[in-house]
């Protein structure tokens, strides 16, 4: 079912609307840390539906759904991806890890960030299940939650701004990762 973005607004909060839209996801999981703009919040919300991922979890210090500005900037994705809150995004890859590991499978961590640990996102390796972990616009992806990611992946930049969008950073990694499959 293709919905567009009135339809998307208008679609109620409801068990019945979740099991309408709940079917096969990819494995792949966003975990976005102290992200602080709402709009950004609901812009990645729209993008983990277009991926149709398994799930977004909403760690630390930023709001949740059903705030009004991520209502707007999601179009009423936020009622369709499956999100959870986590106090911290170490919490929400230990709860993963653990979740996987019941089913024998293992978490493929990358973290999206600037530092002397990363490599260019299209020379990395993206196995399933993925979580794909985004941090703060300001500060990026705390120093503890980089120790758990197996890669960190940066985007090159070519002028003098000297990073991205986090939704325009997430949409680059995550599609090049699906587009791997």
């Amino acid at each position: 079912m293709k919905l567009n973005a009135q339809q998307l607004r208008h679609l109620p909060e409801s068990e019945t609307v979740k099991k309408l839209m709940a079917g096969p996801r990819q494995p792949i999981y966003f975990l976005l840390e102290n992200i602080y703009d709402t709009y950004n919040i609901g812009g990645l919300f729209r993008l983990a539906d277009a991926l149709n991922i398994a799930k977004i979890f909403l760690c630390g210090d930023m709001e949740t759904p059903p705030n009004s500005k991520i209502t707007k900037a999601s179009i009423g994705t936020y009622k369709i991806v499956p999100w959870e809150y986590k106090r911290s995004a170490q919490e929400a890859i230990a709860d993963l890890n653990l979740k996987l590991k019941i089913e024998n499978l293992k978490l493929n961590c990358v973290a999206v960030e600037q530092s002397d640990q990363s490599i260019p996102y299209y020379k990395a390796t993206y196995q399933l299940p993925l979580a794909l972990i985004f941090g703060n616009e300001t500060f990026g992806v705390l120093p503890a939650t980089l120790k758990m990611a197996g890669q960190v992946v940066e985007i090159p930049m070519f002028g003098v701004n000297r990073s991205l969008n986090v939704i325009v950073s997430a949409a680059i990694v995550s599609y090049h990762a699906v587009m791997l499959k």
